[in-house]
């Protein structure tokens, strides 16, 4: 009886190290196809990333908008464009001392401006400038300010007469004792669903310039919008109006895919800007007088 006892002991314990063993090895292949299998999404991803990349590079050459890469990876390119709404959100967070540009006259092609019923110009009386995280403090050294230059031509369409309006704004209530900025109207704003820690509404009557101009085709060129004091923490700007801004760039989007996996890049090519200098003075194409 003894004996009969060992040999079922036995046999209890070689079962349980095979299902154990067996518990492993269904582990380690569950684990070697599901790694095998992020490995290989992951190689499709990468792929459908560089079919993405290749449909931007094929337009940025004035290739096709679509094709077939030599390993089946595809790429589908939509072109459209920013601006063209009274809304109007900077692509990108800046820092300061970064600068963007609000285009008030249309573009043709290459780099030329027009004003005719296909590209039309912006006549309005006023824009509304919003910038700053939401939720950001008003009382700290990083605190953004910004600085507005508007660029219009009292004669419009002779660049000869082109002028430079200012005014700047700063949410810090204690910084305005020492840099004479104006503070913020509104101390919330929101352009196209995006909300802005500040915002600022400016009236070119009240920046001196002349209705006959901005109520003119071809006498508003272009707004730009410097900040100041962030340093370390980028931050949006947006630009809102009664009427609609001008096409301010191309948009495109590529669309890469590769078997089962698909990528988007977004590309944001606005219209060239007028070098910095603009932002501190704007001088005539004839002789300087002092």
């Amino acid at each position: 009886m003894w004996y009969s006892a060992q040999k079922g002991q036995a046999l209890v314990i070689i079962l349980l190290v095979l299902a154990v063993a067996s518990t492993i090895g269904i582990s380690l292949a569950s684990r070697s196809v599901t790694d095998i299998s992020i490995t290989n999404k992951e190689r499709e991803s990468a792929r459908a990333f560089s079919a993405a990349e290749a449909g931007i590079e094929e337009i940025l050459i004035g290739g096709s908008i679509s094709g077939t890469l030599g390993g089946g990876e595809k790429f589908d390119v939509t072109l459209g464009v920013t601006g063209n709404s009274t809304d109007y959100l900077w692509p990108d967070n800046i820092s300061a001392g970064d600068t963007v540009g609000l285009w008030l006259i249309g573009h043709g092609t290459g780099v030329t401006v027009v004003c005719d019923a296909t590209h039309p110009c912006f006549t309005g009386s006023s824009i509304k400038v919003c910038w700053g995280e939401p939720g950001s403090p008003s009382d700290q050294a990083q605190t953004p300010a910004i600085y507005t230059s508007i660029i219009y031509l009292t004669t419009p369409g002779n660049y000869s007469t082109a002028r430079v309006a200012r005014i700047t704004s700063d949410p810090n209530s204690a910084r305005r004792a020492s840099n004479n900025f104006s503070g913020p109207p509104d101390f919330s704003c929101a352009i196209g669903g995006k909300s802005f820690a500040w915002g600022q509404t400016i009236d070119f009557a009240s920046l001196g310039i002349p209705a006959s101009v901005y109520n003119t085709v071809n006498g508003l060129q272009t707004a730009r919008v410097r900040m100041v004091y962030n340093t370390s923490v980028p931050h949006p700007v947006g630009f809102q109006a009664a009427t609609a801004f001008p096409i301010q760039g191309i948009k495109l989007i590529s669309t890469g895919t590769a078997e089962s996996s698909t990528r988007k890049i977004e590309l944001f090519n606005t219209f060239a800007a007028f070098p910095p200098i603009f932002d501190f003075g704007v001088f005539p194409g004839g002789a300087i007088t002092k």
